[in-house]
């Protein structure tokens, strides 16, 4: 939505009605619709505010808004709520003033949801901490509880506040919530026993019914439907929008959040729910022998789980069902009660249980929510009091609730209207004076203690005799029937005329808002509102701790024979001290109007707003304030707000006040019909001079802080400057002592290379003199002993001249020799057996030396490997190697198993719970274990086998269930035959004669194929009562089955083939096996 910097500006309709033009009841009402049909639902009537219910969520409330609000004019921005609110918190917080926001209209109006904005922007825009922040979560918690308990579905309001509840949120001096203080006014308890057509009991009773866990109501002994208690409106049970379940998970976590102790909250629900078994007790009648009526009770399931849950025993509350003790001075009677008054009895208890539940609630969230200082506090009080109620049948309730209205509507008057003209007065201010209605007379009629309509009704409850709603009304009759606003069939034809519409059992008076109808039925009872007292004691004997708390009067230690307040007489006691309460702070007003009937948004009916607009007297309250000022202030304020619009005012004025602000308004130029000087206040006649004063000040004030800015820049920047000055300073003294530095370092570093090229000359020339000079003495030596060499040589020669070359060759080899076994110590290859290299022969007449050397080193290495070996190493070598003998160059399948080693038990048989009856069926130790595939002669494919081999035999068993198919001997298997090829298929063929060989030769396919038959050969190899396995490598071979030989051959299979192994038939004597070509 667009932000909207002034109430003048992009305004739909007129924002403030003050400012109408022109004046008429007809363009009020325009302007009210206009608004209305753009979302525009506050408008102002000087600083009170209109809401229009709009029946529908809209996009005003958001944390935005509420930063929009804060802290500006009230005037400054477009009508909200969020204005009233945030101009009554910092009157409060600045200003020292106590604040209420009075929220009236009739029902169904927005009331309610007014008083939670207000209360949400407060707790919005005061101070933030843990304990602050917990003050304000408790107190917006409170609500949920008590909508919960107090607010129930009516035909005009899905959600109607069925109490009257002022709060005072109390603040301590920085504007921070300490805590607050609720008063609740008159619950319509009469709702918890009947409800008219097309509504509800109160919420709880259906949010713990939908929302509790199976668990809960288990214990509580209720069930989930509605239609099992006679206190519940079937016909309005559930309304849509709103989810019982899961408003009671929000009532459950906002007790918590409150301060409600677990326990608490049980004992809450249980009252409830005896609420509604109490609701079920049906009575039936019974005659006694003396002639008298007495009733019973029908159905004592209801009533013993009743009891259970408040602890009450079951003989004690049916005796008080049943009979009634009358107590006078020292005498007592007992009589019994017929069915009328027993259902009676029921209702006012169930009427009493539920009040004082709520009472108690209200009670217990006060000593949560009080502030904990004793320090004087600041106090906002928020008033959310039920509408004005005229309905088909209106009843002592809404009698009740009309006369709080009147009383509310004296107090708009008189803190409004008449304070607004006599205010003026006071301040010598002239204008037309504007006439207004006064409902004083109308609140006189009903609370006058002598002859107003409580009064009466009062003594008509107190009277001896026969008491009835009909003497009620005859006294009505006589008392009032001169009263202007009170009317009865009985005054009407007393002045001789005829209203039809006016029955004989009601009267009318005419209120503030209309005409209003009630019918006197009900009145004399909702007035006295009796429980009798063997239902208080019965109660105040349950085990229920929260029960004893409230029924004390049935303590019988405190029995008190006084009558008990009347209803009537207790609520205008309470009304009155809320007016004296209302009447000590600073009034601020939301007048609330419902746009239609049908709780429907986009529509405006014009009949029902035209009424409410004239009840509310919201013309009345225009005219006055266009007849006077807008605005008006004390001089002193004033003249400090806009001293700095003047130059002769600003910065100090040193004269009166007023003369300061008459200087100032001279200045400005202000054309003198806009303002009045009163004896201690300036009146501003139009919002506009008032807006342009603050914008002038605004310009002002951007005018001063553009000084501030200035001389602070200026400042900032003198202050750099200099700092940067004796940087500059600092920098550069630094530098040209680097610079200094750096020219003795490359001078000296010059003067070093000079130096050490100099130094370098000498030495080399130096070094050039010794070294011819080594030379010189070298040649010398040598010349010296060539020449004693031939000296000797030419002396001996004829000693050596025999045997010289021999001896000299023989010492020449002798050193080669010794030289080449030295060698070959430092140069000899690794340890590894694999490992071929070895040291190059250095002279060639040593190549049989170095071959001979060679092959023993070799040798002696394969030996000391062989030593490292373990048994089972051991075994697992003589195995492959035995593999290599049998199929290396012969089979193609060899080489892929070269890598691979020879595990033996694939299949881990004897760990394997899946083949222990196997393992046990098996006498010996298995050396192999592996799952291979049967051939079928038939259709050449496979069945999976378990194939296990052990020293004496070979064993086929079933894989899934490990019974043994064939156990064959290792003695009658004659021979193995494979392919030359890469396949894992292989014949078993079996001795002729022998008995295993009935069935015929297997014939196999494994992965372990070379291990299988390398195993099987060895165990020949090594039995010598056996003899040696013959192994047949070819591609065709013959197999027998049973009686027939079969021909199994071996081809090299096409790409079509495929990459795996497949085995086809091809007519009865032939298997063909088709082998995949390897790349």
């Amino acid at each position: 939505m667009e932000v909207k910097t002034s109430l003048l500006d992009n305004m739909i309709g007129v924002g403030d009605m003050v400012l109408l033009e022109p004046l008429s009841e007809d363009s009020f009402l325009d302007n009210l619709r206009k608004r209305f049909d753009h979302n525009e639902i506050y408008t102002y009537i000087g600083s009170v505010v209109i809401s229009m219910n709009p029946y529908r969520s809209l996009p005003i409330y958001t944390p935005d808004k509420v930063e929009e609000y804060r802290n500006r004019n009230f005037y400054e921005l477009s009508p909200h709520i969020y204005a009233l609110a945030d101009e009554a918190y910092r009157s409060l917080r600045d200003q020292d003033k106590d604040q209420c926001i009075l929220i009236t209209g009739e029902s169904g109006a927005g009331k309610t949801e007014a008083s939670k904005l207000v209360m949400s922007y407060v707790a919005a825009v005061c101070g933030k901490g843990q304990e602050v922040n917990k003050v304000k979560e408790q107190l917006l918690q409170s609500n949920p509880v008590l909508e919960a308990f107090g607010n129930a579905k009516t035909v005009r309001n899905d959600n109607s506040s069925r109490f009257g509840k002022y709060m005072d949120i109390e603040f301590d001096f920085k504007g921070d919530p300490l805590g607050g203080v609720i008063s609740n006014y008159l619950l319509e308890k009469s709702r918890v026993v009947k409800q008219p057509r097309g509504e509800r009991n109160f919420h709880i009773f259906y949010q713990l019914l939908s929302g509790a866990s199976d668990d809960t109501l288990k214990q509580l002994k209720l069930d989930r439907d509605f239609s099992k208690y006679n206190y519940l409106s079937l016909d309005s049970a559930v309304v849509n929008g709103l989810d019982d379940a899961a408003n009671f998970r929000t009532v459950r976590n906002a007790m918590q959040i409150v301060g409600f102790m677990e326990d608490e909250v049980q004992s809450v629900l249980e009252l409830v729910a005896a609420v509604l078994k109490l609701g079920n007790i049906e009575f039936k009648p019974e005659s006694r022998c003396n002639g008298t009526d007495e009733s019973r009770i029908k159905d004592k399931n209801d009533l013993k789980e009743m009891c259970e849950l408040l602890g009450i025993e079951q003989s004690v509350l049916e005796r008080a069902f049943s009979y009634r003790t009358v107590e006078a001075k020292m005498e007592k009677v007992s009589t019994t009660l017929n069915v009328s008054q027993a259902y009676y009895a029921r209702d006012a208890l169930a009427k009493n249980l539920y009040s004082r539940l709520f009472t108690w609630l209200v009670s217990r969230i006060n000593e949560s929510i009080k502030a904990q200082a004793k320090t004087r506090h600041k106090v906002m009080g928020v008033l959310d009091i039920y509408g004005f109620e005229i309905f088909e049948d209106n009843s002592f309730e809404q009698f009740i609730i009309n006369y709080c209205n009147e009383k509310l509507q004296q107090i708009f008057i008189e803190l409004t209207l008449r304070e607004e003209q006599e205010e003026y007065v006071r301040e010598g201010i002239e204008w037309t004076n504007i006439e207004y209605f006064n409902n004083a007379i109308i609140c006189d009629l009903i609370e006058n203690n002598q002859n107003g309509i409580l009064a009466m009704l009062d003594e008509e409850c107190l009277r001896p005799g026969t008491v009835t709603d009909e003497t009620f009304l005859d006294k009505l009759n006589t008392i009032c029937a001169e009263h202007q606003h009170f009317e009865s069939r009985l005054s009407k034809n007393s002045k001789f005329l005829t209203d039809h519409s006016l029955p004989h059992n009601c009267f009318r008076i005419q209120h503030y808002a209309g005409k209003v109808l009630y019918r006197v039925e009900g009145f004399v009872d909702k007035n006295n509102d009796l429980l009798y007292r063997d239902l208080s004691q019965a109660m105040y004997k349950a085990n229920h701790s929260l029960i004893k708390q409230l029924f004390p009067e049935g303590n019988p230690a405190k029995v008190n024979l006084k009558r008990p307040l009347t209803a009537g007489s207790q609520f205008k006691t309470s009304v009155g001290t809320l007016m004296k309460n209302l009447q000590t702070k600073n009034p601020n007003y939301i007048r609330c109007i419902k746009p239609n009937d049908k709780k429907a948004s986009h529509i405006f009916t014009d009949s029902l707003v035209r009424h409410q607009v004239r009840y509310l007297g919201l013309m009345e309250n225009v005219r006055v304030r266009r007849a006077g000022y807008a605005f008006r202030q004390a001089y002193e304020p004033c003249l400090e707000r806009y001293k700095m619009l003047c130059k002769k005012t600003w910065p100090h004025w040193r004269g009166p006040a007023r003369e300061g602000v008459e200087v100032l308004m001279a200045d400005l130029q202000v054309p003198a019909e806009e303002f009045s000087y009163g004896r201690s206040k300036i009146f501003i006649r139009n919002p506009r001079t008032l807006f342009f004063l603050e914008e002038r000040r605004r310009q002002c004030l951007q005018d001063l802080a553009t000084l501030i800015q200035k001389i602070y820049r200026g400042w900032k920047c003198r202050s750099q400057f200099l700092l940067l000055k004796q940087s500059q300073i600092v920098v550069a003294a630094w530098y040209r002592r680097f610079a200094q530095q750096k020219k003795y370092q490359n001078i000296k570093s010059a003067t070093t290379v000079v130096q050490s090229y100099t130094r370098g000359w000498q030495a080399r020339k130096l070094l050039r003199e010794l070294k011819y000079q080594k030379r010189c003495e070298e040649a010398v030596t040598t010349i010296a002993a060539f020449w004693h060499g031939t000296q000797v040589r030419r002396e001996y020669r004829k000693f050596f001249r025999a045997n010289a070359g021999k001896k000299i060759y023989d010492f020449t080899i002798q050193r080669i020799m010794q030289k080449y076994f030295l060698g070959l110590k430092t140069t000899l290859p690794s340890m590894s057996p694999i490992d071929k290299n070895w040291p190059a022969r250095p002279y060639r007449f040593l190549d049989g030396v170095h071959t001979e050397l060679r092959r023993i080193f070799h040798l002696w290495r394969c030996k000391k490997y062989r030593g490292q070996f373990t048994e089972e190493r051991k075994a697992v070598y003589e195995e492959k190697l035995e593999a290599s003998e049998i199929f290396k160059d012969k089979k193609a399948l060899y080489p892929s198993s070269v890598s691979q080693p020879f595990k033996g038990d694939y299949l881990e048989i004897s760990k394997n719970p899946k083949y222990q009856k196997l393992n046990s069926a098996v006498d010996e130790k298995v050396l192999l274990a592996d799952v291979v595939n049967k051939i079928n002669r038939a259709n050449g494919k496979g069945t999976a086998r378990i194939f296990l081999l052990t020293k004496k035999s070979v064993v086929l068993a079933d894989q899934k269930t490990g019974q043994v198919k064939a156990s064959v001997p290792l003695p009658d298997v004659a021979s193995v035959s494979v392919s030359t090829q890469s396949d894992g298929f292989f014949a078993l063929k079996l001795k002729e004669g022998s008995a295993s060989a009935v069935k015929g030769d297997f014939l196999l396919s494994s992965e372990h194929l070379i291990e299988i038959i390398t195993k099987l050969h060895r165990i020949g190899v090594t039995a010598a009562d056996r003899e040696q396995l013959n192994i047949d490598i070819s591609d065709e071979f013959l197999v027998q089955f049973k009686q027939d030989k079969v021909c199994v051959k071996f081809i090299q299979g096409g790409p079509k083939n495929g990459s795996g192994v497949s085995c086809k038939r091809k007519n009865n004597r032939l298997l063909e096996v088709s082998v995949p070509t390897t790349a």
